[in-house]
């Protein structure tokens, strides 16, 4: 890791002006500026409520962004930064001002290697450190490093929903099939870390089974979640997952193994759901969004993601039929390369995190 010097060297803060480019989407032309460069792999954001926000990169640091300057923030827990695992989301809950809790996913080490790991601590009052941090959840270990999730959400009855993956044990792997493991699942918690459900025969916390690797999470305008989650070799699938429901993953897939054979049992199979949307070819969907439409009103409740394999930042409109579910819309522009996270800001404008530019970027309406 490297020192607080070094970080504060690499990272900078960009006035709105430097760089903007505009680009024609189907609400009319979007100007795209760069926030914050000099980002080493950025994996989540998250805003605070006087409009600062956090930033993950995926080797361990955390960063709050504030008053021109990108701060590194201490107290983060130790994450295993190997393959796809790091430090991964951040959220900051709606009781913010009074509870100062900030939540962070990451891969931690755990007995067989390596699992996916919730905790939460306490944004000290001048930005700097996160107190007092507890790890909450911790799944069982598997060896690599593929396929840890992972996003946080605070649902509307104020328990924290953490999606994990499979960890990618492949074909023949059914851990996300087994309710008493953590892998491939919506595990649901209590602000305390405790579990927020309980099923008989369920490991507790287990909500919803069968999910390779969810790597977008939010809820929708009705308060509903919604994820995206990585297929295979096609097969990527937008889900509204319900507690007791089982959404198939490795029995169906509209995507096939890497080799080219079939997985599963095929597309469908009775007790098992079916995704909203799907993608094949894959898109490696990443970050998930739905927007209020405070500025751009022909999008209000939109479902916005990333794509980490084919660089553009996609919407899918839930008011259009198409044969894969929803029409979709893909924006490109020289700064969508590899998008890993999109949020709202307060103000209604789109920020996406892109892995290439190690950068923030904010869209909104062209003036």
């Amino acid at each position: 890791m490297k020192s607080s010097l070094c970080l504060l060297s690499a990272v900078a803060l960009l006035p709105q002006s430097a760089m903007a480019a505009d680009l024609q989407t189907s609400a009319g032309a979007m100007t795209v500026t760069p926030v914050v460069d000099g980002l080493e792999e950025p994996w989540g954001l998250d805003f605070l409520p006087d409009g600062t926000f956090l930033v993950t990169e995926r080797d361990g640091r955390l960063l709050l962004v504030r008053d021109g300057a990108a701060e590194p923030v201490t107290g983060v827990p130790e994450v295993v930064a190997d393959g796809q695992g790091g430090l991964l989301d951040v959220m900051v809950p709606g009781d913010f001002a009074s509870s100062r809790e900030v939540w962070l996913s990451y891969s931690a080490a755990a007995d067989g290697g390596v699992t996916t790991a919730a905790g939460v601590g306490r944004l000290s009052e001048d930005g700097t450190t996160l107190e007092d941090f507890r790890t909450v959840h911790a799944g069982e270990g598997y060896p690599g490093g593929r396929h840890f999730g992972s996003r946080l959400v605070e649902m509307p009855d104020g328990s924290i929903a953490l999606t994990t993956g499979d960890r990618g044990t492949g074909p023949g792997g059914m851990e996300a099939q087994d309710p008493l493991l953590t892998a491939g699942k919506v595990i649901l918690l209590n602000r305390d870390g405790s579990p927020a459900v309980a099923r008989d025969g369920w490991r507790p916390g287990v909500s919803s089974i069968g999910h390779r690797n969810i790597q977008g999470a939010a809820l929708d305008l009705t308060g509903r979640l919604l994820t995206v989650e990585h297929g295979a070799q096609g097969g990527d699938e937008l889900n509204a997952p319900e507690t007791g429901r089982n959404y198939g993953w490795p029995e169906i897939s509209y995507g096939r193994n890497y080799n080219g054979d079939p997985i599963g049992r095929g597309t469908e199979v009775q007790g098992m759901e079916q995704p909203l949307h799907y993608w094949d070819p894959s898109i490696a969907p990443s970050g998930l969004m739905v927007y209020s439409g405070k500025l751009v009103p022909e999008w209000t409740g939109d479902i916005f993601f990333g794509s980490l394999n084919s660089n553009f930042l996609g919407r899918l409109d839930p008011d259009s039929p198409a044969s894969t579910g929803f029409a979709e819309e893909r924006i490109e522009s020289d700064q969508t390369g590899r998008v890993r996270d999109v949020v709202e800001a307060p103000d209604g404008s789109i920020w996406f995190l892109s892995v290439y530019d190690g950068a923030v970027y904010r869209m909104a309406p062209a003036e």
